[in-house]
């Protein structure tokens, strides 16, 4: 079943470059020239992959990642002309899965859209036997064939890459991780982002599963170390 994909910038020269290239990996592209254009579609299709420039008409990138995040977990990565840190330190805050700053090669583009669709899940067909399971710890389940996650019944939605860091923790409890080797685990050894990208992901991630974040029963942080999923009942 072909990839579906929502490219979202107001240069249409690279809009079109884009569209080019992914059509001919196979995938479904969407196209969208401003921030309104782009939640719209967001709203109508669950798309694979949206790449999501940051300097858009109408809703700026950041507005419709986070309002894209209210409704669905679907991939999103930020394309931003800026080099600024800043800017892409605020896409992860606004949920965010990874960024690709421009000027950019187009294989580039592809490689990451590839390495996200791989990791969400919506790029695999028949999961492992240890894919399969759901784990229990108190009041969450972790459904690790479906990626979903509830507490106390209630789904809880994270975004790819909190999954992703959630599962690793969980399937490997009490096991310290720094942050460097959260970030080439999770996000791979040719990732350009700093561990600060990491910082991001576990409070957010802690926002969302621990009843007081502040105070966190199930992400704990080993001080001058890193993070662990601690397994207690």
């Amino acid at each position: 079943m072909a990839k579906r994909v929502l490219v979202v910038d107001d240069e249409k020269l690279i809009v079109k470059g884009i569209r080019f290239s992914l059509e001919q990996d196979g995938m479904i592209v969407d196209c969208a020239y401003d921030g309104e254009e782009a939640l719209e579609a967001a709203r109508k299709t669950e798309y694979d992959v949206v790449l999501l420039d940051v300097m858009l008409p109408k809703l700026s990138g950041f507005e419709v990642c986070q309002q894209i995040r209210e409704f669905s977990s679907m991939p999103i990565i930020m394309l931003t002309a800026k080099g600024d840190d800043m800017d892409k330190i605020l896409g992860l805050e606004y949920g965010a899965d990874d960024y690709i700053t421009k000027p950019f090669n187009i294989l580039e583009v592809k490689a990451r859209i590839k390495a996200i669709m791989r990791r969400s899940g919506r790029n695999t067909a028949a999961p492992s036997n240890e894919k399969s399971k759901v784990i229990t710890f108190n009041d969450m389940k972790i459904d690790c064939e479906n990626r979903r996650v509830y507490i106390k019944d209630k789904e809880v939605n994270l975004t790819v890459k909190e999954f992703d860091l959630l599962e690793l923790m969980v399937l490997n409890p009490n096991k310290v991780y720094s942050r460097e080797n959260l970030l080439n685990i999770v996000w791979g050894y040719d990732y350009p982002g700093d561990v600060r990208t990491v910082d991001v992901h576990i409070r957010r991630l802690r926002e969302k599963i621990e009843s007081n974040p502040s105070e966190p029963k199930y992400i704990h942080t080993k001080w001058g170390v890193g993070y662990f999923f601690q397994n207690q009942e």
